[in-house]
């Protein structure tokens, strides 16, 4: 019993992809990043990439993957459903924005206008993930005021780290992106430990007794309640001892907070080489933590299913 490894890709890879892909749409879109092809052409490539590497990973953890087109049927009700359009639908602009300001050259216009709409599908696409989780009122730890946020925070901190690590490599490096990536990592930090301070006090009311209305003693199981593993207790109802817990804590906030801040400040004061140098370590260090972050999301939440076999 382990968080699927394809669900943590999916949300570290989609979540850097749509927060890239957003900055390039408004920032490109509006002109403060001039047209340039190879630019252009390495930063559309790296955010789609991402974010379709991300989508295609995410079918990894079903059991029927084939069926998985079923999902955009349910848009009404399904907070899944809605990813599942939202993040199609976001192809559509950001397909139009690249061929303008990649290929044609232009930042204005109808170039500004799909760019701006890319950016807006691709925070939309992020909401949308964030409320499947933060919806599921069975898991204290996700159904709180942190988790949407967070979602939204981590696509924005990521984005512009990597976007930095874009401009930085092609010399074009901006003062404005890196002073952004630099405050987006200490934002998503401080969201961290308020999320982490958050959780360690949080009281679930609901207990074995309540959860079957008995009374006047300890309600327990005396025998297995199923024969067989069920989808639930494979995927959430996994434990993690605590001394575990705080390691992989204090390895997320070294590699996805601590060493960026400490590698982006060092970029912000150095030279061209050497700022692109650190910016690009800061990139890498950021997404292996964030996949450390996003296992103990899943690991540390506690489905109320487990009440049954305690």
């Amino acid at each position: 019993m382990h968080p699927a490894f394809s669900v943590v890709f999916f949300t570290t890879a989609t979540g850097a992809g749509y927060g890239l892909l957003a900055l390039l749409g408004v920032l490109g879109g509006l002109g403060f990043i001039q047209p340039d092809f190879w630019l252009g052409l390495f930063g559309m490539a790296l955010a789609l990439g991402l974010i379709i590497a991300g989508l295609l990973s995410s079918t990894g953890h079903l059991g029927r993957p084939e069926r998985a087109w079923r999902a955009f049927s349910q848009w009404r009700s399904s907070w899944l459903s809605r990813e599942g359009v939202a993040s199609v639908a976001t192809f559509i602009p950001a397909g139009l924005f690249g061929i303008g300001w990649v290929l044609m050259g232009k930042s204005d216009g109808w170039v500004a206008v799909t760019g701006l709409l890319a950016a807006a599908g691709a925070v939309a696409t992020v909401c949308t993930t964030g409320m499947i989780y933060a919806s599921l009122k069975p898991i204290a730890q996700w159904h709180s005021r942190y988790t949407l946020p967070a979602y939204l925070i981590f696509a924005g901190m990521t984005g512009s780290v990597l976007l930095n690590t874009l401009l930085q490599g092609f010399a074009v490096g901006s003062a404005a992106v890196l002073t952004g990536a630099l405050l987006a990592t200490l934002a998503g930090w401080a969201w961290k430990l308020a999320t982490w301070r958050y959780n360690d006090r949080l009281e679930i009311p609901t207990t074995a007794n309540t959860a079957t209305g008995l009374a006047g003693g300890t309600v327990r199981s005396i025998e297995w309640p199923h024969t067989e593993e069920n989808y639930l207790l494979k995927k959430m109802g996994f434990r993690i001892a605590r001394k575990h817990s705080a390691k992989l804590r204090r390895i997320t906030q070294v590699l996805a907070f601590a060493a960026p801040v400490i590698l982006l400040a060092i970029a912000f004061v150095s030279p061209w080489p050497v700022a692109a140098t650190a910016s690009v370590l800061a990139a890498i260090a950021q997404l292996i933590g964030m996949l450390v972050e996003r296992w103990l999301f899943f690991a540390e939440a506690k489905h109320t299913v487990t009440l049954y076999y305690e």
